[in-house]
């Protein structure tokens, strides 16, 4: 399952913009990089007049493990957990999240792995 269309980040500005300006937040086995929108990096035909919301992006290196098909898993996990977490949440402003897994995170099992997600979330004040 992908994100749905209005939670994805798109584009390599905006995930160098998340690089530079964007607040980290460290766990274990992963990063999670929060910053504010930047409107002006949207693509022509993306609709502004939508409520603010939560635009993530998981990322899963080759360092996690070199089978294509347990980081699909694992993108496939976080995808489905975040937009069923953060689906119906209403933001004041819209906000940017990026999660970078780290090597030991093959270490962890799966639901320990969305708890810690979880715990992110909160501690970045994206989630409740």
């Amino acid at each position: 399952m992908v994100l749905p269309k209005h939670m994805r980040l798109k584009g390599h500005k905006c995930f160098d913009f998340i690089y530079k300006k964007g607040t980290r937040f460290y766990s274990t086995s992963m990063v999670l990089r929060v910053t504010n929108a930047n409107t002006k990096l949207y693509f022509k035909g993306i609709d502004s007049q939508i409520k603010p919301f939560v635009k993530c992006a998981v990322s899963i290196s080759n360092k996690v493990s070199k089978k294509s098909v347990t980081r699909n898993k694992l993108r496939r996990l976080f995808h489905h957990h975040l937009a069923r977490r953060l689906s119906n949440m209403i933001q004041e402003k819209e906000v940017w999240a990026f999660i970078s897994l780290k090597p030991s995170c093959m270490k962890i099992s799966e639901s320990d792995l969305l708890k810690e997600c979880d715990k992110l979330l909160i501690k970045s004040g994206i989630a409740k």
